[in-house]
């Protein structure tokens, strides 16, 4: 690792912070938890399993179509343990103010967070407020903990694809990235563009119900489908196949990226999970996906393979392969 400087690259959920997190954190706090590498750590205490998380929001604009830092922070929590199969229960937040920041705003991010913790049925028990000076940070970051019950005979984790299984997402890709993207700098286009910022745990829920089998959820979020997929395959050592022609892509989403030179693909989601599941158990969690407000356009897009360990590969239409790579950095930061 570079001993120079802290590069923004490094935060962006690509090749490089994977790099920093290798070279820097693992090495200082090793421990079998925080090697799993998951979206939240699960571990035994007297009469049953917890998962706990954490995360930090520096999203800017705070405000955007779809929702506003709070939701985000309460939704991205939530499912970060709602990925290991977990109920949320209870959030931390913590809470970094810029002297200066409108106090309106500041009430109406605080509101925007009790509303969407409410709708994920969670409490925030605890919380800590500090206020830097002016140009000392940018208006409003806010870090949350969380903490939820695993139940009973669930173990979803990266490692566990296997060759054979499907890969599922619940919806369109790339929503929130493009959403964030367009009110930070001002661009409009003939719809406008909402992101798809939801707590997931209610509909994971019901795909856990119908088929408790599932085998990896992941929430594609900062560095999209084809960074998450590449750490799926990293972790579980398979290939992973996606099909183009069965890409969710809304057409104004296209036509943003592809104005702007961006591959959908890279682009973060905010209430998207991909569920990876063996083929024997795909129409039944597809159809408890679909059966959910926040899955009624749910699909297959792929598949996991034996070829190509470490690798995902997507299957043109016209019949071709192309290697899906993680980038180094992020196309869009600051988009969570």
């Amino acid at each position: 690792m570079d001993q120079g400087l802290v590069q923004l690259d490094q935060g962006s959920g690509g090749r490089a912070m994977h790099e920093l997190i290798d070279d820097l954190f693992l090495g200082a706090f090793n421990n079998p938890l925080l090697l799993e590498r998951n979206d939240s750590a699960v571990f035994e205490i007297p009469g049953g399993r917890l998962a706990m998380t954490t995360d930090s929001y520096v999203i800017d604009p705070l405000f955007f179509p779809g929702g506003d830092i709070g939701s985000l922070a309460v939704h991205g929590t939530v499912n970060d343990l709602a990925m290991r199969g977990a109920k949320p229960l209870y959030l931390t937040a913590g809470f970094i103010l810029e002297e200066g920041l409108d106090l309106g705003d500041l009430k109406r991010v605080v509101a925007s967070m009790a509303r969407a913790a409410s709708e994920a049925g969670v409490q925030v028990i605890a919380g800590d407020t500090k206020v830097v000076p002016r140009a000392k940070a940018d208006k409003l970051f806010i870090n949350t903990a969380g903490i939820g019950l695993v139940p009973a005979g669930i173990d979803l984790s990266g490692s566990n694809a296997r060759p054979g299984d499907l890969v599922l997402i619940n919806g369109t890709i790339g929503d929130h990235g493009m959403a964030v993207l367009c009110k930070r700098e001002g661009l409009e286009f003939e719809n406008e563009i909402r992101s798809d910022s939801a707590a997931l745990n209610g509909m994971i829920e019901r795909m856990l119900a119908a088929f408790p089998g599932i085998h990896v959820l992941r929430d594609p979020t900062r560095g999209g489908v084809a960074t998450t997929l590449n750490e799926i395959a990293e972790q579980s050592a398979v290939g992973i196949r996606l099909f183009e022609e069965a890409l969710p892509i809304r057409g104004d989403v296209a036509g943003a990226c592809e104005v702007l030179g961006l591959d959908p693909l890279y682009v973060a989601n905010e209430g998207k999970v991909l569920a990876i599941v063996p083929a024997g158990g795909a129409d039944a969690v597809l159809s408890a996906m679909k059966s959910h407000p926040l899955g009624k356009s749910s699909c297959i897009l792929g598949k996991v393979v034996s070829d190509d360990p470490g690798r995902v590969l997507l299957q043109t239409r016209i019949g071709g392969c192309r290697i899906v790579d993680m980038l180094r950095g992020e196309q869009l930061p600051r988009i969570c």
